[in-house]
């Protein structure tokens, strides 16, 4: 059963500005602010530059009972347009269930990121359909505590 759906808004360089405003009109707090120098380095990438390692790798909302999710595109990639500016996330509660659906969602499309463990995700995968919707697949496991 699929645990969440969210909106995943992407942006080039001002996704720190477009949540500021966010949170000033809906309120609360940010679940999360993770810029790109907080990820850990990786093998053989080229340096960021000052701007770009400030860049808002992921951002979280929660407006009423959902959250807003985002993220500045990452330099190496280059800017996002529109149509790519946004993801839909779904989240997972079974590694099983999570292949099912990004294996459903990618057919005739595009695989940008397949399944995998990431620093920030036990299992994580990203892919455009045949219509050309971006969507994010990811297992959310209870945290400690929970």
């Amino acid at each position: 059963m699929v645990k969440s759906v969210t909106t995943y808004l992407m942006f080039n360089g001002n996704c720190e500005e477009a949540f500021l405003f966010y949170k000033s009109v809906f309120g609360g707090e940010f679940q999360y602010v993770g810029k790109y120098k907080d990820a850990p380095a990786e093998e053989g990438a080229q340096e960021l530059s000052e701007e770009d390692s400030n860049r808002i790798m992921h951002i979280s909302l929660p407006i009423g009972d959902t959250i807003l999710m985002g993220s500045d595109s990452h330099p190496k990639y280059g800017d996002v347009g529109f149509g790519d500016n946004f993801s839909i996330s779904i989240g997972t509660e079974t590694t099983e269930e999570a292949d099912k659906i990004f294996n459903g969602l990618s057919a005739g499309g595009r695989v940008d990121m397949p399944l995998e463990k990431t620093f920030w995700s036990s299992y994580f995968g990203m892919l455009k359909d045949k219509f050309g919707v971006n969507w994010m697949i990811s297992l959310e496991e209870p945290q400690p505590g929970n």
